[in-house]
């Protein structure tokens, strides 16, 4: 004590890190998001759009689209002051999936962005994280050209099991990818947390 003020100073704490990834078809808005919400500048690995590819890059409502991602997008935010989120991105061309597996070791969930315009896109990603058993959400990028459907019809279509959260965001508005980072924190956090409970006879 030094004239009657404490001199201990407040305990620094070490935040917990955690992996998230974005995946979801070509176009669909995964760097956007990754962008929108990192608080470093993210790295991207995107290439121009060549010859060679548009025989194998489907540009049917993203025509406007001329570069692509080859490895993968990254990018940092800090919830809290004892929680950061490492985002990857994934690339969505099939024929840079094998990739996956690489981004997707020690994930602790993902996000699998929707386009209504294009909802088979997404498939692949659902299908990847169900067989895996990496808790996801999906989110559906609400672009402005884009028909608007009520999230129960989207669910359906999408054949969604009941606990898979899905909501709706604007992947290039900040606050509304918070949103759905934390919804996909949670949905892994609780996940978790039932798979440790006992069985019940």
């Amino acid at each position: 004590m030094a004239f009657g003020r404490s001199s201990r100073r407040k305990r620094h704490v070490d935040p917990v890190t955690l992996k998230i990834l974005v995946a979801g078809g070509f176009g669909v808005g995964k760097t956007t998001l990754v962008g929108a919400v990192s608080e470093i500048r993210p790295l991207r690995t995107e290439e121009r759009l060549s010859e060679a590819g548009r025989p194998i890059d489907d540009l049917a409502g993203v025509e406007g689209k001329n570069t692509t991602t080859v490895a993968m997008d990254f990018g940092r935010i800090t919830l809290r002051e004892d929680l950061v989120l490492y985002l990857f991105g994934t690339p969505g061309q099939d024929r840079f999936w094998f990739l996956w597996d690489e981004l997707a070791q020690g994930a602790l969930g993902a996000v699998v962005l929707a386009d209504t315009r294009r909802l088979e896109d997404c498939f692949a990603g659902i299908d990847y994280f169900e067989r895996r058993g990496i808790p996801f959400t999906v989110a559906v990028n609400c672009f402005d050209e884009a028909a608007r459907y009520p999230a129960d019809t989207v669910r359906a279509a999408l054949d969604l099991d009941p606990e898979v959260p899905l909501l709706m965001c604007d992947a290039r508005v900040r606050e509304s990818v918070k949103e759905i980072l934390v919804g996909v924190v949670e949905h892994a956090m609780e996940m978790s947390a039932k798979s440790r409970q006992p069985a019940t006879t």
